[in-house]
């Protein structure tokens, strides 16, 4: 049917958008590969959230793209989206900043 988009193609964007939006908390290096930091400040993560939520939502335009016709990106979609990325950076949040360091 046109106009539905293959499940696949979700499932691809979310499970990138996971893995990307929770780097910034489970390494010490800038960008991952870049200088080592330790601690990393606040703001290089956030940035580095930003940065890779930006990353996944060119890949999911990529996709759509690929698959068919391109909708309009109004602010809405990108307020959603920017909940969503901070969601799904939850558990390296909590990794980080949340859990019980053993002495």
């Amino acid at each position: 049917m046109p106009g539905l988009v293959p499940s696949w193609s979700v499932a691809v964007v979310l499970v990138v958008t996971l893995l990307l939006a929770n780097l910034p908390f489970l390494n010490e290096r800038l960008f991952v590969v870049g200088p080592h930091r330790a601690p990393k400040p606040v703001g290089w993560r956030l940035l580095e959230l930003l940065a890779y939520a930006l990353i996944s939502a060119v890949l999911g335009r990529a996709i759509e793209a690929h698959l068919g016709q391109v909708s309009p990106l109004r602010w809405e979609f990108v307020a959603v989206w920017l909940c969503v990325v901070v969601t799904l950076a939850f558990p390296g949040f909590v990794w980080r900043y949340l859990r019980r360091h053993h002495a």
